[in-house]
């Protein structure tokens, strides 16, 4: 991408885990003039390209957002059944409204869709989570981007909000154990926040058109070259 050249990124899920890092690299770097950035409340941001959005996404994306233009979407948006509450839920965030945001984008005329989904993602899988999201997958497949980048990490490593004293020594022991998860079993790794997040930036710096998929080590080897 050229630095200066007129461009909009359009990000959703913003205040997640990854999606928080996401924006900061988008803010401080140069690939984007302006960072439309869609959230259910206000983002603690204040940042002169920055253009937060407050939406409700259980009402109409495309009718709060008509006229919107941007030329990447980003797309961090996901919950576990945990918080969703119940499989019905899950699968509306993490199918649903991922597939209602990228119609919005592609009518507002993205060329490329950036987006995470999950290691094992397979509409034929046993797993209903790992089902769904190869249901997501295929569904964005359809829709024909001129690019789009899936990234498939498996447990995603950074501080979160509000983090259990367990959940605290289960990412302490994925550190330890990664370098022991070797050959095809690699993709399996824990991976930071952090990487995935510059993964999405370089996904999207990479040029590359058609459907590409990255797992731990294509996500890491994107993450590099920021």
């Amino acid at each position: 991408m050229a630095d200066g050249a007129a461009r909009t990124a359009l990000v959703a899920g913003g205040s997640g885990l990854v999606g928080a890092r996401l924006l900061a690299l988008l803010l401080n770097g140069s690939d984007y003039t302006r960072v439309l950035a869609l959230s259910r409340r206000a983002l603690p941001l204040d940042h002169a390209r920055l253009a937060n959005r407050v939406v409700r996404f259980d009402q109409s994306l495309a009718a709060q957002l008509k006229g919107l233009q941007c030329n990447d979407a980003f797309c961090c948006l996901g919950t576990t059944i945990r918080d969703a509450g119940s499989q019905q839920a899950f699968r509306a965030v993490d199918h649903d409204l991922v597939l209602e945001f990228a119609r919005v984008a592609l009518t507002a005329g993205a060329q490329r869709l950036v987006v995470i989904s999950a290691v094992g993602a397979s509409a034929a899988s046993r797993s209903f989570y790992l089902r769904v999201k190869g249901e997501t997958e295929r569904s964005l497949e359809a829709l024909r981007f001129r690019a789009l980048d899936i990234l498939s990490p498996s447990v995603l490593l950074g501080a979160r909000r509000s983090m259990r004293p367990l959940e605290l020594l289960a990412q302490g022991a994925l550190w330890t154990v990664n370098p022991l998860i070797l050959g095809s079993w690699s993709r399996y790794r824990g991976i930071s926040a952090d990487t995935v997040a510059a993964a999405m930036l370089g996904a999207a710096r990479s040029a590359r058109l058609g459907v590409n998929r990255y797992a731990y080590d294509g996500m890491r080897a994107l993450a590099a070259r920021l």
